[in-house]
């Protein structure tokens, strides 16, 4: 997932150098591709965890982490297209 906020940062950035405008878009993956960089590192961390009461907790915020961050894509999605749409 990071990889791929990571991608459409960079076509983000080609059409806001072809259009000459910008959009907060791009800060705005930047800030998601974090999120799922934390994600996955919560994720090892809970799997290389030895408590089993650490692991559940772990195991939640991983999860509130990684759904917002797919919260957070969708979001960015339709303001990307509205952006789009309207230049």
């Amino acid at each position: 997932m990071v990889g791929v906020c990571l991608t459409v940062i960079g076509l983000l950035r080609v059409l806001i150098h072809m259009r000459k405008t910008d959009t907060m878009a791009d800060d705005l993956l930047a800030l998601d591709s974090v999120l799922f960089l934390c994600s996955s590192l919560l994720s090892y961390w809970t799997l290389r965890t030895r408590s089993t009461k650490r692991m559940h907790r772990l195991e939640r915020i991983v999860d509130a982490v990684f759904l917002s961050a797919m919260l957070l894509m969708v979001g960015i999605c339709g303001f990307i297209t509205y952006a789009i749409s309207i230049g």
